[in-house]
């Protein structure tokens, strides 16, 4: 083969403490610094730090420096290296397959033809084909073991303004600052259990990602149909777009018109 860098560098990962530190870096969706990493998988710090290089130099994470301090100038101490997923897929197949180019034919092509609707359709069936015969999804807990066998990566986020539906077009006591306050005290005071933080299932990788860059509207509807028929549409939680760079395009979370 004339090109071994992905096989190099998948390679790297067979080292179990390289795989460890390899897996917790991924795992947290952020700049993970040696101490942390080395404290997170058990090991030296300088062992951390020789594997965490060496999983560098292979392409695999990506490296930068920053004080973890949160201070800056003097006395803020020395920046310190932090480490972060790189960006670059790595596959291996043997004999070798070309997927892509493939998919991205039929996406071209689907698109030219104006088939969203019909995609759609196709990846909802196929959702539910993966689903068989159990009910929906109970809960985000349940929807997050789901989506982790499918390679989404997800992870619970609080909700934020922008992961739910605005409730002040519904509520009245959201429209008014002085009455949303009191109301917001009188419900806590009536039902302490409804004053738990929202949360939302947000996934940290897209399976489809290569293609969804080309043609975004087809391929992120596409996934949002498939993941609405894993997950079903009926059940206690739901599926929804909410596209942010560099993670998928589908937020899940707790349906608000659920009928037990």
């Amino acid at each position: 083969m004339e090109d071994t860098q992905d096989i190099d560098a998948i390679a790297m990962l067979q080292d179990p403490v390289r795989r460890r530190l390899y897996a917790y870096v991924v795992a947290q969706g952020r700049e993970v610094g040696r101490n942390e990493a080395a404290e997170a998988t058990g090991v030296a710090r300088t062992l951390a730090a020789h594997h965490l290089d060496k999983l560098t130099g292979a392409g695999l994470l990506e490296s930068g420096s920053r004080r973890l301090t949160g201070r800056s100038g003097p006395g803020a101490g020395r920046p310190a290296k932090v480490y972060t997923r790189a960006s670059a897929e790595r596959s291996v197949s043997l004999p070798a397959r070309d997927y892509r180019t493939a998919a991205e034919l039929l996406a071209e092509a689907a698109e030219e033809a104006g088939l969203d609707a019909g995609l759609c359709a196709a990846a909802r069936r196929r959702g539910e084909e993966l689903r068989g015969s159990a009910a929906p999804c109970g809960d985000l807990d349940e929807a997050m073991r789901t989506l982790a066998a499918r390679g989404y990566e997800p992870h619970l986020e609080p909700a934020g303004s922008g992961d739910t539906a605005d409730d002040s077009r519904t509520d009245p006591s959201a429209a008014t600052p002085g009455t949303a306050a009191s109301g917001a005290t009188a419900s806590a005071a009536a039902a302490p259990e409804a004053a738990a933080p929202a949360r939302v299932l947000r996934m940290r990788n897209c399976p489809f990602h290569a293609v969804a860059e080309r043609f975004p509207p087809l391929v992120c509807g596409m996934n949002l149909a498939l993941l609405e028929g894993l997950l079903g549409t009926d059940g206690p939680v739901r599926a929804r777009m909410d596209a942010r760079p560099g993670a998928c395009c589908v937020v899940v979370e707790t349906s608000k018109h659920y009928d037990h």
